[in-house]
């Protein structure tokens, strides 16, 4: 697994970060939103990713991002693995990293609806009514800090 800060990463990297998620999010998801926020390239902004020597390009699989968002909150998001690294524990051992990142404060996520029982697994739970965003069903979640 590999981290950087949002001003720390290369091109290249941050190219293949964007490529993932656009193939997940846009292309497969079928889902036309701007996925380029202004935020990556924050300092504040860390980005965790696995990579496989076998894969195309520089060869990454999946992905997670946690941004700052404001005193004693964080933020969790762009979880996404490769179709053919999904099951593999790959998200697992991101979102581990992602939340000892956080560091024990209040961290907020939007959840696709149907993954919410996966991320109540690392302590989030459901805080408000189910959302459609760009044609698909998601639902505001919170882990409390610790």
């Amino acid at each position: 697994m590999q981290r950087a800060a949002g001003d720390e990463l290369d091109a290249t990297t941050l190219y293949a970060l964007l490529k993932l998620r656009a193939e997940v999010f846009i292309s497969e998801q079928r889902s036309p939103w701007l996925d380029v926020d202004g935020r990556d390239l924050a300092p504040s902004t860390i980005h965790f990713w696995h990579t496989d020597p076998d894969a195309p390009g520089i060869g990454l699989v999946a992905t997670v991002r946690v941004t700052d968002e404001g005193p004693g909150a964080a933020a969790i998001g762009r979880v996404c693995a490769a179709p053919s690294h999904r099951g593999t524990g790959l998200i697992g051992t991101l979102m581990a990293a992602a939340l000892d990142e956080v560091a024990g404060r209040r961290c907020l996520l939007e959840a696709q609806s149907h993954l919410a029982p996966m991320y109540a697994k690392y302590g989030f739970a459901v805080t408000g009514d189910e959302f459609v965003e760009d044609g698909i069903p998601h639902v505001p979640m919170e882990r409390p800090a610790t």
